[in-house]
């Protein structure tokens, strides 16, 4: 997890610099998006290998993969090959993250999971950190191209390891005994037993579809059109089919917890993309100073995940939730208000702070719930479903923000009230986990 963390801060700074040399500057969106969409396939991949096989073998694969996808994206000769491997680089974040909750889930009892979810998050402290500081003084001295190559250098001896220490391993969920210990696999699992496989070739079309969709709002042309109209219909259909039943109207258990992941993360990570780009075009704040903000998030994250764990059995979780939600309610109005020019411009960069501690809170506590809610033995469904909606939160959530983004700019003019506006919208998706919070109670 912390190379999984070092590897994705300090190369989504490298992104912009690699677009520009390639001279792929409009489809800089379509490789931004590519690893959000492609990790809704290897969610799904490696929720179900980790219910078939246990969670050993998708994190040695997702591992290997990391490593692979970084030197394709070194090497690349043009833009649709960085595209292609930052698809590929999904794929293995999202088998790697399953693998590693459904593992969580396998491994510890119901009082330890919490602490471990929590050592999770710390993974991001030093990555937060060093990464992106380190990665624009090699991109500087050298070539963004060294940062790829160095971040596979740095992972390929902990993968090899990791390989090696899971091989002939296939732990599966906890005994009947209710202890926390795994079980090897073909242990406690009756004979003839079927487990129903998810829609793989539904997901592969959803990734596909995200895929075009942000290919789409690259240009304005008839084929970025046909390919956004065409990723719409694609997401529309296919979508569902990946989700519990009951997800839309917030049924409670398993279906309510993972609608609050998609609205906790779309409101999150919108705030996160729309927070900098305030600061850089209207507030002109260094860039060293937009860098401390995400940094401070990042530690704001982690400390807030540690303390949700510390509470662990004194506080209901989806009052957390609920806490949580609110907090980052309160961080889009300090945002909002951030684009006043009677403020200080750190005002927006404190709500980037704000809404971490309450993510912090939230997003730990929402998979806790979704493990309690998962059926017996299919925690891999659970996480995969979780991994879905969080995705596709981003990315409803920042499609709509932007559509409002640029509905008030359609003068051409960097109006601090058009990134209002974008902040506004975030309180809906913020009120309504908080209200909803109650309908994913554990037991």
């Amino acid at each position: 997890m912390f190379l999984t963390g070092f590897a994705a801060l300090a190369v989504v700074p490298m992104l912009p610099v690699a677009a520009r040399e390639l001279d792929g500057v409009p489809l800089y969106p379509l490789v931004a998006g590519c690893f959000v969409a492609a990790s809704l396939f290897g969610g799904v991949l490696g929720g179900d290998w980790a219910d078939r096989s246990g969670a050993a073998r998708p994190l040695a694969a997702g591992v290997v993969l990391a490593v692979i996808t970084l030197v394709v994206s070194a090497t690349s000769t043009s833009i649709w090959q960085l595209a292609a491997g930052r698809f590929l680089d999904g794929v293995a974040a999202g088998m790697i993250a399953v693998a590693i909750n459904t593992a969580i889930a396998h491994a510890y009892p119901d009082r330890l999971r919490a602490r471990a979810l929590a050592l999770m998050s710390t993974c991001w402290i030093i990555p937060s950190l060093a990464g992106p500081p380190l990665a624009g003084l090699v991109a500087a001295w050298w070539s963004w191209r060294v940062v790829f190559f160095g971040l596979a250098a740095l992972t390929v001896i902990p993968s090899l390891i990791v390989v090696l220490q899971l091989r002939g391993r296939s732990w599966k969920a906890e005994n009947a005994g209710g202890t926390g210990k795994a079980e090897p696999e073909g242990e406690g699992e009756g004979e003839g037993e079927a487990r129903p496989r998810p829609p793989l070739l539904v997901a592969a079309a959803v990734s596909v579809g995200a895929a075009l969709a942000q290919f789409g709002v690259s240009g304005w042309n008839l084929t970025h059109l046909l390919c956004g109209a065409a990723g719409l219909a694609l997401l529309v259909v296919c979508v569902p089919r990946l989700l519990p039943a009951g997800v839309w109207r917030a049924a409670r258990g398993l279906p309510a917890t993972v609608l609050l992941r998609a609205m906790t993360s779309g409101a999150y990570f919108t705030l996160e993309a729309f927070v900098p780009l305030l600061l850089n075009t209207v507030r002109r704040v260094p860039p060293v100073q937009t860098g401390l903000a995400f940094t401070g998030a990042a530690i704001a994250w982690a400390g807030s995940s540690w303390l949700q764990g510390r509470l662990q059995g004194r506080v209901a979780r989806h009052r957390l939730v609920t806490a949580g939600a609110l907090v980052m309610g309160a961080s889009v109005a300090l945002a909002a208000a951030g684009t006043l020019p009677a403020l200080p411009a750190q005002t927006a960069a404190a709500a980037m702070v704000l809404a971490a501690v309450g993510m912090g809170m939230a997003a730990p506590s929402l998979t806790l719930l979704s493990l309690t809610h998962s059926p017996p033995g299919r925690q891999g469904y659970a996480s995969s479903a979780m991994q879905t909606s969080q995705n596709l939160g981003q990315m409803a959530v920042m499609a709509v923000a932007a559509a409002v983004f640029n509905l008030v700019l359609a003068g051409g003019s960097a109006d601090p009230a058009a990134y209002a506006a974008a902040f506004g919208l975030l309180l809906v998706p913020s009120v309504l986990a908080a209200t909803l919070a109650v309908r994913a109670r554990g037991e």
